[in-house]
């Protein structure tokens, strides 16, 4: 099993460049294959969770071709399919939006129930609840979702959760009903726009997304388009949580600085320095940092997943820190791992109590999930000596180049496969 050697004690000094969110990329792969022409999108990120969305999606007929790493042409003409397959949902929680495209083009769609990281419970409700105030009839049966209709016509929707997965997937199959559709309480995240954004460049016509309210205009046809993810980011915020956390000086290229106001104003708080430009944004952090109080909340709020990046930051600030997670009950296994590193932590319920601590011990440690993985990397860098960090797949779920773009910066990280390559490490850093 692949894993992460890293040894700490080194600021983490220079430039990294970021990728195209991961999140937005799977809904927007997903309504690719909405159009009978062929799509192009661009940005892609390289990661196990978009590879094995383009399985699924070649799985049921489309052809998917690679043009490079990062870019992809898609065409759904001839998909012979709705079913998909359980081997490819339990890998990836986003292969649900499948569901939205196939039962928005062909008023049926038979998906699995989502898998994904364990973080904590993730129903579908308000998922099938749109469905159905579209017309469809929407059964589980076997461990699987069944969403069909003669026809699909707009409605006035009012979801009772702000759900991001419940927004792109209704506003996917809305894109195609028949009439107004009125979407309220939705998500307004970043990624909820690229989709739409995305959606309109193929001829939908969304109104109102990054607002309370989208309002959708069905269309019968979508047509061709190229175009280009959004940078992510929830990896820009975990290398800008990793130069705090090393006391390093970084600046992240190719992001969108409003997208990241919440991860800044956090940095601010606990002393850093941060110089915003028009794609990028620097992060220096020197001396003591001073702790802070974070609730995560849906967008525009502190995203839950930078909750574990700054978990390991604020462990290594003077004084006490809170965390209050409001969006999963279980984003805090990490922790377990953390206080074996000496962390000094405590968790009731849905809140975590931080009493900061100088440095980081070198531990062994294991991920629990994608974005807690990061997160103990960050912690490992800012240790007083070597880290191992298992379970790594997680980490490759989500990140790009996840340690190479960590040594560009400074870090001394490795990525072994075997015990033979790990001693080999071992001594080749002392």
């Amino acid at each position: 099993m692949e894993q992460y050697i890293i040894k700490g004690g080194h600021p983490l000094v220079g430039e990294v460049e970021i990728g195209g969110a991961k999140n937005a990329a799977l809904a927007i792969l997903a309504a690719s294959i909405m159009t009978d022409d062929t799509v192009l999108v661009d940005n892609l990120p390289d990661v196990n969770d978009i590879n094995v969305l383009l399985d699924a999606i070649t799985g049921i007929g489309a052809s998917v071709r690679r043009v490079d790493r990062h870019t992809v042409k898609i065409n759904g003409k001839n998909i012979n399919s709705v079913d998909i397959e359980y081997d490819y949902i339990k890998k990836i929680r986003a292969s649900y939006y499948l569901l939205g495209a196939l039962l928005g083009k062909y008023k049926h769609a038979e998906v699995a129930l989502p898998g994904g990281c364990n973080i904590g419970s993730r129903p579908i409700d308000q998922h099938l609840k749109g469905f159905r105030a579209l017309g469809a009839d929407v059964e589980i049966e076997h461990g699987k979702i069944i969403a069909e209709a003669d026809r699909l016509v707009g409605k006035h929707i009012y979801f009772d959760v702000v759900s991001v997965g419940a927004t792109i997937n209704v506003m996917m199959a809305a894109t195609m009903a028949e009439g107004l559709t009125i979407m309220e309480n939705v998500a307004k995240e970043p990624h909820v726009v690229d989709v739409a954004n995305f959606l309109n460049s193929m001829g939908a016509n969304i109104r109102g997304a990054g607002t309370d309210v989208i309002k959708i205009r069905g269309v019968q046809h979508l047509h061709r388009t190229e175009y280009s993810v959004i940078p992510d980011q929830i990896e820009a915020g975990t290398f800008m949580f990793a130069a705090a956390a090393t006391r390093g000086d970084v600046t992240v290229l190719n992001v969108i600085p409003k997208h990241l106001e919440a991860t800044i104003a956090k940095l601010l708080e606990i002393g850093c320095e941060v110089e915003e430009f028009d794609d990028a944004v620097r992060v220096v952090s020197k001396g003591d940092l001073t702790s802070t109080h974070v609730k995560t909340l849906p967008y525009p709020g502190f995203p839950t997943d930078m909750q574990p990046q700054i978990g390991v930051t604020l462990a290594l600030c003077r004084g006490t820190s809170t965390i209050t997670e409001s969006i999963f009950e279980n984003r805090f296994k990490y922790l377990d791992e953390l206080a074996r590193m000496g962390a000094c932590i405590k968790v009731e319920g849905n809140s975590a109590t931080i009493e900061g601590i100088k440095r980081f011990s070198g531990a062994r440690v294991s991920a629990p999930d994608l974005r807690a993985g990061a997160a103990l990397c960050i912690a490992g860098l800012a240790t007083d000596g070597i880290t191992i960090v298992d379970d790594i797949v997680y980490i490759q779920r989500g990140y790009e180049r996840f340690d190479e773009k960590l040594r560009g910066i400074g870090a001394i990280i490795e990525k072994v496969g075997s015990e033979k390559e790990a001693q080999k490490f071992r001594l080749k850093i002392g």
